[in-house]
């Protein structure tokens, strides 16, 4: 078996112009038969690695789609131009997809394995999912990367959930932050943002804090806007690497429709992209993820393009 499954060539747009370049003309198809192949890509490139499952999260009692959001999500990225504001040519390998027909165990170790070998040879990663539940496969595989460099990681999850619910009902959608802060308790520094009041139990949110997260909820962002919220955070970390999470539920459905669960209340894009510009600035952010997006529950790939924009921000102010 591949180590990964490859990204519909067809996804990767052309305008056939050379004055109206598109980044689906950037990227290089490169799905890995095993994962030395890593190896041949070159250094400092983006590496784009999809999820095509959501079995986390009907494990969880969401409502599923997200597996069709990594094919979506490249739709609307590949189409996109270049910035206007930094037009300079970017590297970009698509890694194809973790194989859906391994245990589910043994695909976020995969995703795992795949995110650290890549962080090891100076590349930057883009993950794409599907469910949450990937958000450990993702975290886990750049803290083994920051560990084995003596370096103490940073990760910040966008999300209206907390996402520490324990195990004993398998590694579903809500589990990836128990799952990480349990296993590397003490060893990262762990920001999550967005909370919202509907959303989370007492218990729960003591049970992160006492694990050392620190906590932002949607009310106090309101009241200080959420770059001078996160900021403030963020202050003692300054230029050390991060992983910076999305789960898309973190964003009003008014913006971000379809998703597993989606609330009127919640972030603005127009408020995240500058937080999104400030972060890279004051930290080496290394990986993206973004999660549970569901294109079946969405309106006129609002969400999905929402997601690619993420990407494209982030790609661009790198």
């Amino acid at each position: 078996m591949a180590w990964t499954t490859s990204t519909d060539s067809k996804l990767f747009f052309s305008r056939q112009d050379p004055k109206d370049p598109r980044l689906g003309e950037w990227v290089t198809g490169f799905p890995l038969h095993k994962i030395d192949d890593l190896k041949s890509i070159k250094a400092s490139s983006w590496a784009i690695l999809g999820y095509p499952d959501d079995e986390g999260i009907a494990m969880n009692g969401g409502r599923v789609g997200a597996k069709d959001a990594p094919q979506m999500i490249r739709t609307s990225f590949y189409k996109m131009t270049p910035s206007l504001l930094n037009p300079a040519r970017k590297d970009i390998a698509d890694l194809g997809n973790v194989p859906t027909d391994l245990p589910l165990a043994e695909r976020h170790e995969r995703g795992r394995e795949t995110i650290k070998a890549a962080l090891d040879l100076g590349l930057r990663t883009i993950s794409l999912g599907g469910g949450h539940d990937y958000g450990y496969a993702d975290g886990a595989g750049f803290i083994d990367h920051c560990l084995s460099k003596n370096q103490r990681p940073v990760l910040i999850n966008f999300d209206a959930h907390l996402d520490v619910r324990p195990t004993d009902k398998g590694f579903h959608s809500g589990t990836p932050f128990y799952r990480l802060l349990s296993q590397y308790d003490g060893k990262i520094d762990f920001i999550e943002v967005g909370l919202q009041n509907q959303c989370n139990s007492v218990e729960h949110l003591q049970w992160a804090k006492s694990k050392g997260a620190k906590t932002l909820l949607l009310q106090d962002i309101r009241d200080y806007g959420l770059k001078e919220s996160l900021m403030q955070v963020l202050a003692p970390l300054k230029g050390r690497a991060c992983l910076l999470s999305v789960d898309i539920d973190a964003f009003a459905s008014a913006e971000a429709p379809g998703c597993s669960q989606s609330w009127t209340t919640g972030l603005h894009i127009q408020e995240f992209l500058p937080t999104l510009k400030a972060l890279q600035s004051d930290l080496d952010v290394k990986s993206l993820a973004i999660y549970e997006v569901s294109p079946p529950l969405d309106q006129d790939n609002r969400t999905s393009k929402l997601a690619a924009l993420i990407m494209h921000h982030a790609l661009f102010h790198s």
